[in-house]
């Protein structure tokens, strides 16, 4: 690379270490060369120096130095060759919207939005197929787990993706998720407040990634613990086996809708971890299953999102339909779309 560019920091971005964040899009450059360029001030954050250890927050741009050329005696990755013509044309078929500068997707559920963990095959390594003209792929601003399937923003621009960071921020964009539960929750409607906590190590099932709920009263002593809130109204119910929730973040930290959901023991269908693999209630909360026909996949939907636009500021509500195994579950408890508001907190 010969010219200065500048990158906004994505909102699943913020608090990683800048060599980190640095490493992630220039996976070619070593530790050594980052911290020689952080303390020449060539890498800048917002205008200003930085450590290599510095923690960057979403909406910073952080200004890239010309990048040396790569050593022709230190073995390189292979150069990215671009989504297989497979790819190209799935993530094609996944827009619901685009404009001149933002693009929706509805993301399969199983496809990771970024690499790590042994991904290969994810959103942002596709999205070179989703330029339609421009000489930039478009950016990520938000993210959804890979087993959750729905609405995903992207920016077709850096300055798009600054917009639409700042709006995240901001909390001005809504965002309204459905999801099969095991059994039915009372009240029918309600907020789930309880903080959220990162575990320790990296035991089975994903241990080192679950996030432990903490109650309310115990956040601000428990180090590491995080506000968070959560609006759910039950929509239907087939008995008191299971019931279509829509629910709302009304903060978004990671695993937020599947741990509280099982914290107040109706974990959402096809969760196994954190609402276990059994189909009873023994006491202390439904297991995750359903048995039968129903889809063991999680059953979790970003049904929609709403936002002001950039450029126009117009308000746009943008809507995904249910993937099949969500939509077979529906079938099989004759639930029909049509019966839900657009947004059930708002319903008289």
């Amino acid at each position: 690379m010969k010219a200065v560019q500048t990158l906004v920091v994505a909102e699943d971005e913020a608090g990683l270490r800048l060599d980190r964040w640095f490493r992630r899009h220039f996976s070619q450059v070593g530790q050594g060369r980052i911290e020689k360029m952080c303390r020449k001030g060539e890498i800048r954050v917002d205008g200003g120096r930085v450590k290599a250890s510095s923690r960057v927050q979403s909406g910073q741009s952080v200004r890239i130095p010309p990048l040396p050329a790569p050593d022709p005696l230190r073995p390189q990755r292979p150069a990215s060759i671009g989504p297989s013509d497979e790819d190209a044309a799935l993530i094609r078929s996944c827009v619901i919207y685009r404009d001149d500068h933002i693009i929706v997707l509805n993301k399969p559920a199983g496809l990771a939005v970024q690499g790590g963990s042994g991904q290969t095959r994810h959103v942002d390594g596709m999205s070179a197929a989703l330029t339609f003209g421009l000489d930039e792929k478009p950016r990520l601003v938000h993210r959804l787990d890979k087993d959750t399937s729905g609405v995903l923003l992207l920016a077709r621009t850096v300055a798009m993706a600054a917009a639409l960071t700042k709006a995240f921020r901001a909390r001005s964009t809504r965002k309204i998720y459905w999801a099969a539960v095991a059994g039915s929750p009372m009240p029918r409607m309600g907020t789930i407040r309880f903080g959220l906590l990162k575990s320790a190590g990296h035991g089975p099932n994903g241990a080192g990634e679950k996030m432990i709920c903490i109650h309310p009263d115990q956040i601000a002593s428990t180090p590491g613990a995080k506000h968070a809130t959560t609006d759910y109204s039950v929509l239907e119910e087939a008995g008191k086996r299971t019931a279509w929730v829509a629910l709302a973040p009304i903060t978004g930290r990671t695993h937020q809708l599947r741990a509280h959901m099982a914290e107040i023991g109706h974990p959402i269908v096809g969760d196994g971890k954190y609402g276990t693999n059994r189909q009873t209630n023994e006491g202390d909360g439904w297991g995750a299953q359903l048995g039968g026909e129903v889809s063991r996949k999680l059953h979790l939907h970003a049904r929609s999102i709403t936002f002001d636009h950039p450029v126009s500021g117009a308000r746009m509500t943008l809507t995904a339909p249910l993937p099949a195994h969500m939509k077979k579950t529906w079938e099989l408890f004759s639930w029909q779309e049509k019966w839900a508001p657009d947004d059930p907190f708002l319903a008289e």
